[in-house]
């Protein structure tokens, strides 16, 4: 079902957000996968992005590293993308022979031999097939933490600096799960808060 030269590939989500950790996975997928709807996650609706993934998950090795909120804030987001992205090839379960991963840089010490793509999910299948299963697992994740925080549309925004999010932080303040270094939180943390930073 797999081929024996392996190919992973790796993308990440959620640097951009506010709020969440990032998430990474690293994806083997079947030689017989039908391809047709694998692509870039942001070109993919919501509801289609979850079925599609949900269809890789049953016909692939896949594999998902985070980055927690307060290891971005310590080593910045672009080390704990890395890390998760490096934490995602560590948890497959099959070594790949090579590992495509999406963007400039490769996480540090992978003991795999690999590739740096950049819009690599647009131009590998299986960096974007990664890049599905990254984004519909952190999605679910910030519709979950929604429930428990409900002032700030997570389950529509998912983090992000949209305009509901932006009005949720300087109506309710920050979580925990804001991340502290990034601007627009940081502007807007109380003064009671700024003195804890």
């Amino acid at each position: 079902m797999f081929k024996k030269n392996k190919i992973a590939g790796v993308d990440e989500v959620g640097r951009g957000s506010l709020a969440g950790p990032v998430f990474a996975a690293a994806v083997i997928l079947n030689k017989n996968i039908n391809k047709k709807d694998i692509r870039d996650s942001k070109k993919i609706p919501f509801k289609k992005r979850i079925l599609i993934a949900n269809y890789i998950k049953k016909n692939s090795i896949y594999a998902i590293g985070t980055a927690s909120v307060n290891e971005i804030n310590k080593m910045n987001i672009l080390n704990a993308s890395l890390l998760s992205m490096k934490r995602a090839l560590n948890k497959l379960k099959f070594k790949p022979s090579v590992a495509y991963i999406d963007g400039l840089f490769a996480p540090k010490e992978i003991k795999i031999k690999y590739k740096t793509i950049i819009k690599g999910d647009e131009k590998i299948t299986s960096i974007a097939a990664a890049s599905i299963v990254a984004k519909a697992s952190r999605d679910l994740f910030m519709i979950k933490l929604s429930k428990k925080y409900p002032n700030y549309n997570w389950h529509k925004n998912f983090g992000y600096g949209t305009a509901d999010h932006l009005c949720g932080l300087k109506k309710y303040g920050i979580t925990k799960h804001h991340r502290k270094k990034f601007k627009p939180v940081h502007n807007i943390l109380s003064p009671a808060a700024r003195e804890t930073q």
